[in-house]
């Protein structure tokens, strides 16, 4: 498949699948709201609202049920409010009717009117309409379409129609100061048919979308693939800075086995600091990586199916598709070049490219593909046994700063969390110190980087790619230097002294 055939399907397996979740998530939603109570009535909680107006008044609610026939052969819907008065043994009253006839009857009345109810924290907002006629009571009047009026708990139901209506909630001998626990449904005979109707096209969505999508993950993979000698185009066995010479004999010095927690982990990230960066650009490049992030938010995307794919695959067959594969480092790469110009490091002032393959950028990831993977680890490696380094990536990169607000209505408690991580704090202090000086502190980046290198080596291993555990240990640096390659004493045949002549 040529490369821009790949985009065009991947593009609309990507587009069909998210249509596809979320018509299946409105669906499901739909099927738990239909079956939510065994009366049908998915139910508010219950609010207190209080004025010291003569009337409570909604806002107007126009056109509810516009274009319903009067009369169907199903319950287009009904609403079911239940009010009661917050002193106790004070009579209530609830009604419906036409916004018209409720605006004559309070013209000239001091009443509110509610416009917004927020739940977390509970928040009532009103408008307060004044006026010095006194209101008749308003169980003397005929316009009502439903209502109910009492001491103690009073229910109404209203059957959705068409027209423009509001809801008046007052004493009932109509004198000044309501105070009412409010508690609202809903129910609906069209409910559960849409859930099943949502949930078939949320799945045929999905049967199209996800084999698009990985069609056209594969195809950009085939031409993400690396270079035939291996990463970086080096030739395998190769050591890195050491030039290979054609037809000069190389001599390989033997060398003592490492312990399995100093050996070079196959994932690999870089990062080269710019050393000519601007002392500002850093206060733009988050606004100027805005096409990328949108762009990596549907890779994301179809890296979570394709991921998810590929453990099936590694679980029947030991092997992860190798054109998933490159397509899954091509995103990390992606991310990562982003990541180091924008937020995660802002070591460059270079654009990141929009390719999944390997350029000459200055920040790299690179994943060796593994020709075997075991099945069993598949089901546990990327949560189960990855819980120790997820929690240093929670501590490395995630909010740090929580805080507990406290409110006066109701009581209501309630946490919220903000702030900078500690990866974000580092790179913050860097640019702030580059912005004052001119220069991007270099032991400061080579701690950045090493933070980020654990974080992509567990993303690689959580995504499935590697069966390696991932090692306890920060690489700090722009590169992943290999280690020296020490011999051991020498064996054999000794080597000259210093000023022997041949043959002594």
């Amino acid at each position: 498949m040529k490369k821009t055939a790949a985009v065009i399907v991947l593009i609309l397996g990507i587009l069909i699948s998210l249509l596809g979740l979320t018509v299946l998530a409105g669906g499901t939603v739909a099927s738990v709201v239909g079956s939510a109570q065994g009366d049908g009535y998915l139910t508010s909680g219950t609010a207190r609202l209080s004025v010291g107006s003569h009337a409570l008044t909604t806002p107007r609610l126009d056109a509810v049920g516009e274009g319903i026939p009067p009369r169907l052969p199903f319950d287009v819907g009904t609403l079911r409010l239940r009010a009661s008065s917050a002193e106790t043994g004070k009579e209530i009253f609830i009604g419906i009717a036409s916004q018209a006839d409720v605006e004559r009857y309070l013209a000239g009345v001091h009443h509110s009117e509610l416009l917004d109810v927020d739940s977390r924290p509970f928040r009532a907002e009103y408008r307060d309409i004044p006026g010095t006629t006194p209101p008749s009571p308003p169980g003397e009047q005929t316009f009502w379409t439903a209502s109910a009026s009492g001491a103690g708990e009073q229910e109404l139901t209203w059957d959705l129609a068409a027209g423009s209506w509001a809801i008046v909630i007052m004493n009932a001998d109509a004198s000044l100061g309501v105070d009412s626990q409010v508690q609202a449904g809903f129910r609906s005979d069209l409910i559960r048919p849409a859930a099943t109707g949502l949930l078939v096209g949320g799945a045929v969505a999905l049967v199209i979308g996800i084999p698009l999508l990985i069609l056209g993950a594969a195809g950009l993979g085939r031409h993400a693939e690396p270079p035939s000698g291996g990463p970086g185009g080096a030739l395998p066995g190769t050591p890195v800075g050491v030039p290979a010479t054609p037809g000069a004999a190389q001599l390989t010095l033997p060398r003592p086995a490492e312990p399995a927690d100093r050996m070079p982990y196959p994932a690999r990230l870089t990062g080269e600091l710019d050393h000519a960066l601007s002392r500002w650009m850093w206060l733009v490049k988050w606004f100027l990586a805005i096409p990328h992030v949108i762009v990596l938010a549907f890779l994301w995307f179809a890296f979570l199916v394709t991921t998810i794919f590929a453990g099936f695959a590694i679980l029947f067959t030991g092997r992860y598709p190798r054109r998933l594969f490159n397509f899954n480092v091509g995103v990390l790469r992606w991310n990562w070049r982003v990541a180091f110009y924008a937020y995660a490091a802002a070591g460059t002032d270079l654009y990141p490219p929009f390719t999944l393959a390997r350029t000459n950028y200055p920040a790299d990831f690179e994943v060796d593909y593994p020709e075997r993977l075991s099945r069993g680890l598949v089901l546990v490696k990327w949560w189960l046994l990855a819980i120790p380094h997820l929690l240093v990536v929670a501590a490395l990169a995630g909010t740090t700063w929580t805080w507990q607000a406290d409110t006066g209505d109701l009581g209501t408690t309630y946490e919220r969390g903000t702030g900078l991580s500690l990866l974000g704090l580092l790179v913050l202090i860097a640019v702030v110190a580059l912005l004052f000086t001119g220069r991007y502190q270099r032991p400061l980046f080579d701690l950045i980087l090493g933070i980020n290198r654990w974080i992509y080596r567990v993303l690689a291993y959580t995504s499935l790619m590697r069966d390696e555990y991932p090692p306890f240990r920060l690489d700090q640096g722009a590169g992943e230097v290999p280690r020296p390659v020490l011999a051991p004493p020498h064996e054999g045949t000794p080597l000259p002294r210093r000023g022997a002549t041949e043959g002594q």
